[in-house]
């Protein structure tokens, strides 16, 4: 068991039968009542994110998980297909259950988060910073870097992405998974 001095960011917790991610938390101190303790959850088995509130102290039930690399093999009607680095098992997770699907593409490294409780996957995500190839885009003008202006580029995941107007097709490109921002152009 553990009390509400032991929440932290990305801590996994059982509340009324239900997994939530930690995403923010604090602590609210008053002259006269007892310190209270929030935090705002992000479900891990369902999709909704709310805000818990505890008196200082009170008692929370963590979940273990472990974070295991898959590699991601292909996605057919049954969901997306995942191989484990080290036993060479294969899952198959649904769409809701992997952070920014979109990005996924095929041979690239996935993270799964397995609650050691039941042995179940419950949830993946994709390392935060990942490389792409633009498949295609409008072509760039030379000489318009003095404004941030954009263009939306399609990469080889067929997901979207705005780029800066001097990247070119064919070219490899590092976006943030989290955000699908563009950060650097990559030299091959």
């Amino acid at each position: 068991m553990a009390t509400t001095a032991d929440i932290s960011r990305g801590l996994i917790i059982k509340l009324d039968g239900s997994l939530y991610s930690v995403i923010d938390f604090g602590e609210n101190k008053t002259a006269r009542a007892a310190a209270k303790v929030w935090a705002k959850l992000k479900g891990v088995d369902n999709n909704r994110t709310i805000e818990k509130t505890w008196n200082s102290g009170e008692t929370i039930h963590p979940v273990r998980v472990e974070k295991k690399a898959f590699q991601y093999l292909y996605k057919d009607e049954s969901g997306y297909n995942l191989m484990n680095n080290e036993t060479f098992e294969q899952i198959t997770l649904g769409e809701e259950m992997i952070d920014s699907p979109q990005f996924l593409k095929e041979g690239s490294e996935v993270f799964v988060y397995i609650n050691t409780e039941t042995e179940m996957p419950i949830g993946a995500e994709l390392p935060e910073k990942i490389v792409v190839k633009i498949t295609y885009c409008e072509p760039g003008l030379r000489g318009d870097t003095a404004t941030r202006a954009l263009k939306t580029a399609t990469i080889e995941t067929g997901a979207t992405v705005q780029v800066p107007l001097f990247v070119e097709e064919g070219e490899l490109i590092r976006i943030n998974t989290k955000t699908g921002d563009y950060i650097e152009r990559v030299k091959e």
